[in-house]
């Protein structure tokens, strides 16, 4: 009797578990599917050009202020923001809230290898979704944040190096027109 019990729960967890799904999870609490489709779209098709070529707001170009602006990292399987992170993240606040305040913001959680797809990608949202909170807090515009998870498939070190793994736990930010 208990063998076919276990063997029932067994089976129904293996059904109702699915298949994983390896695209990136974005966040898209912060506006409907279909204008988060739209605002893509014209994204997409939109082109705002300068005399440099860049896309520019006043004085300083998307990439000028991206270059500013620092990535969040974080210890090993961990979601929290340091104390030394905190410090960066105001300092990014600061200059999103002075200088990008026109631009939708998109936070890029991203992890190191350890740990499956599906935990890395959940990691990588826990860790954009940490940072979004503390930047909210430091009085930037929740409505223009939104947050996409790319688990362990965004690396910037390839090396097996406790160093470069750490290099990989992070928080990116990207500025969009």
């Amino acid at each position: 009797m208990k063998s076919i019990l276990l063997s029932s729960v067994v089976t129904a967890l293996l059904v109702f578990s699915g298949c994983s799904d390896k695209s990136p999870k974005v966040d898209d609490t912060s506006s409907a599917s279909s204008t988060a489709t739209q605002e893509v779209e014209a994204v997409k098709t939109e082109t705002i050009a300068s005399d440099n070529g860049m896309i520019s707001s006043g004085s300083e170009s998307i990439s000028d202020l991206e270059s500013k602006l620092t990535s969040v990292y974080f210890a090993f399987d961990k979601f929290n923001i340091s104390s030394q992170m905190k410090n960066n993240v105001s300092a990014d606040a600061a200059i999103i809230k002075a200088n990008a305040s026109s631009y939708s913001l998109k936070l890029e959680g991203n992890c190191d290898e350890w740990g499956s797809d599906e935990y890395n990608f959940a990691l990588g949202l826990k860790r954009a979704d940490a940072v979004k909170k503390a930047l909210v807090a430091e009085g930037a515009d929740a409505s223009k944040i939104t947050m996409v998870s790319y688990g362990e498939s965004n690396p910037t070190c390839s090396s097996k190096t406790q160093d470069c793994w750490s290099k990989n736990r992070r928080v990116d930010f990207k500025l969009l027109p």
